[in-house]
């Protein structure tokens, strides 16, 4: 007996990774791609057209069809709370896009709404199952660097950059809009640093960062934000749009030794003790793509609370951030608590 496809739509075609959605939807036989909405009628038609998909310009209706069994939400990031929240309540489930919402809040009202709604919510933080965050990761466990003082993780790359082909860089205009992106390039491509500085050291005590301005669209297009830990460690998570890229770089460095993960070849090495050798450490398989994360839920209907703790983590990272940034001040936070829904496991 076949196994009945997934039947999925695509909310909102505001951010670049929609596209990205469509693709590993495509790619996988046992899921069906029904329909396409968005908030702005012209645009989403237009982008549904773009990707063959019919489009329906009424949420409402389109979530309360009977054969449609989740969604994937990449409308603006200021938008997913409705849009999300409407979707668990007609018995769908979720994918999101990250961030899940511009604060703690919200996110974690958004959790604990896919519990009560006995739905499954996912947030696509795909490089927590890379297999260098996963071998360093596995190091840090087993004291490969004694006790963590230091951390730095750098993500960015040249969106924002003007060039010829791109007068305006590559990424869409839209992504200079505060009121939709809830900021600018630490609330995005940013928010891969954050989440994977709380996946390695955890929740730090406190936030601090400075935003930078260089292209004038009224965001901040490449900024540092400081984290202060409890024991005293601290990290840096690091992106931009104005810079010559992609590149990401994760250095980790303790009492008896360091990990760097190189931006050039990709290499992982680590030095177990002052003075000594490094070596090149074997890096796992990536794990599956948050797409097939989620597909690979739903059959039990229970989200992955581990990976709904890292979402909630990170809009409450990435608020504090736009508070410090706007204030000029540090922001406290508050030991991370267990977002009602999300067990660990």
């Amino acid at each position: 007996m076949s196994t009945p496809p997934v039947r999925i739509a695509i909310l909102g075609f505001w951010h670049v990774h929609a596209k990205d959605f469509i693709r590993d939807a495509r790619a996988e036989p046992g899921v069906e791609l029904l329909a396409g909405w968005d908030p702005d009628p012209g645009f989403g038609r237009e982008q549904a057209n773009a990707f063959g998909l019919p489009f329906e310009p009424d949420l409402a209706a389109l979530l309360a069809r009977p054969d449609l069994d989740g969604v994937v939400v990449t409308t603006e990031t200021t938008r997913h709370l409705p849009v999300i929240s409407a979707a668990l309540r007609a018995g769908k489930h979720v994918i999101s896009e990250k961030v899940l919402a511009p604060t703690r809040e919200e996110a974690a009202a958004l959790v604990s709404l896919a519990a009560e709604q006995g739905r499954v919510l996912h947030v696509s933080l795909f490089r927590r199952a890379h297999g260098s965050t996963c071998a360093i990761r596995d190091l840090l466990a087993a004291g490969a660097v004694g006790i963590p003082t230091h951390a730095r993780v750098r993500v960015a790359h040249d969106g924002s950059v003007r060039s010829e082909t791109h007068p305006d860089g590559w990424l869409p205009a839209r992504f200079y809009d505060a009121a939709a992106s809830a900021g600018g390039a630490t609330v995005d491509l940013g928010a891969h640093p954050l989440y994977l500085l709380h996946e390695l050291l955890g929740m730090p005590a406190e936030v601090s960062a400075v935003y930078g301005d260089m292209t004038g669209r009224g965001v901040d297009d490449h900024s540092i934000v400081t984290l202060r830990y409890r024991d005293g460690a601290l990290a840096t998570a690091e992106t931009g749009f104005v810079s010559a890229g992609p590149f990401t770089s994760i250095e980790i460095d303790g009492t008896r030794g360091n990990i760097h993960l190189c931006p050039v070849e990709g290499t992982l090495r680590h030095r177990a003790e002052p003075g000594g050798s490094w070596h090149t450490v074997a890096l796992p398989d990536d794990g599956p793509i948050p797409f097939r994360q989620w597909l690979e839920l739903l059959p039990g209907g229970t989200s992955d609370g581990e990976a709904l703790r890292a979402a909630v983590a990170l809009s409450a990272l990435a608020e504090a951030a736009a508070r410090s940034a706007a204030a000029g001040c540090r922001v406290a936070l508050e030991p991370e608590p267990e977002p009602k829904g999300a067990e660990r496991g």
